[in-house]
């Protein structure tokens, strides 16, 4: 959260870039007080007047949305802002301008002209990023928005990402096609107005039918690029919920349905280490190895067979709903486990059977 009473330089500005970059922010969060000299004036000119770096449209559609605040009330962009307001401001990070179209076939399940919604495979980064400068889901959503006719006017907005999944996590991914479509969208994601359900393979037999995982996630003490479970009362990390019901027992591995409550980034991955069930074979958590079963040499290869079917970990957005930003119509999508995923549950399966 920014707190600025001044013009933001240019330096401040990409100072808090850099920084919302490092901790994986999809969102500018800014809260401006109005100072006690202030005079009457429109939000938005306010806004922009404060922020010379963001656009009025950007403003604008922001407003639409209600993603500007005035003494925590949402307000529309002609709003007076007083001595003393303070104004908050949540805003989408734009994609870069210096991205290059890449022809890479997309699976696409909707498109209209504010939005469509992809099923990502597992394997592809989401978007660029250090060591992944190429090849990404954006780069592929910039060639299939090149080949759209030109708005009137204006150049074809550029696509937008306003949620992400991890690069081996397959599944369910909305993407915005116009300014105001990423703003609404954005803001839900921000006010955790959607619905996203998961499909998690998790080692061990997970004792309760439903349970819900309190623990804030932050970044790991050990390792910057990996996340770790705080206590839900620590000052470390930020707050986490996730809410899990039992679909399959295997006896060594459970298939959850995971609720996000929150979004943090790596959650389930995290919350699931944190309860002692970490994701079948997520290498970054502990879960590429054998962690539940007999120790006999027949069942070791067993294991490693489905570790060779489903080389990522068995992590699945299956489900997501929104609200359309242009009809406001509830927005529900679902999609089938991937190739890999189900054929180690057929094997999880016959497993099971055998031991009855």
């Amino acid at each position: 959260m920014t707190h600025v009473k001044h013009t933001m330089s240019l330096e401040e500005w990409k100072k808090q870039r850099e920084a919302a970059r490092e901790e994986d922010l999809l969102y500018e969060h800014y809260t401006l007080q109005a100072s006690n000299k202030q005079r009457p004036l429109r939000v938005d000119k306010f806004l922009s007047n404060l922020l010379p770096f963001t656009s009025r449209s950007r403003i604008k559609n922001a407003s639409k949305t209600g993603a500007i605040m005035v003494n925590d009330q949402p307000v529309k962009a002609s709003f007076k802002v007083k001595a003393g307001d303070v104004v908050k401001l949540v805003l989408p990070y734009p994609p870069s301008p210096e991205l290059e179209p890449e022809n890479i076939p997309l699976d696409i399940r909707y498109e209209d002209e504010y939005l469509l919604v992809v099923h990502k495979p597992p394997g592809m980064v989401c978007h660029p990023s250090l060591g992944h400068w190429s090849g990404t889901l954006v780069h592929g959503l910039l060639w299939h928005f090149g080949q759209l006719p030109q708005a009137k006017g204006q150049e074809l907005p550029r696509p937008g990402l306003v949620h992400r999944i991890d690069r081996d996590t397959s599944g369910i991914l909305v993407v915005a096609k116009e300014e105001y479509a990423m703003a609404h969208l954005s803001k839900q994601f921000f006010d955790r107005s959607t619905d996203r359900l998961y499909h998690a393979l998790v080692w061990g037999d997970v004792q309760e039918d439903t349970g819900t995982i309190v623990a804030n996630v932050g970044r790991s003490q050990r390792n910057r690029k990996l996340f770790q479970a705080f206590p839900a009362d620590s000052d470390k990390g930020k707050h986490a919920v996730t809410h899990y019901q039992v679909l399959e027992r295997f006896g060594v591995a459970t298939l959850l349905a995971c609720k996000l409550e929150t979004g943090r980034t790596h959650q389930i991955r995290v919350h699931a280490k944190h309860i002692g069930h970490p994701l079948f074979q997520d290498a970054d958590y502990g879960g590429d190895k054998i962690l539940a079963g007999p120790p006999t040499k027949k069942y070791q290869q067993f294991m490693r067979n489905c570790f060779a079917l489903m080389p990522r970990q068995a992590l699945h957005a299956k489900s997501l709903s929104f609200d359309h930003p242009a009809t406001g119509q509830r927005m529900h999508f679902d999609s089938e486990l991937p190739a890999d995923f189900e054929a180690v549950l057929q094997k999880l399966r016959a497993y099971a059977a055998g031991m009855r």
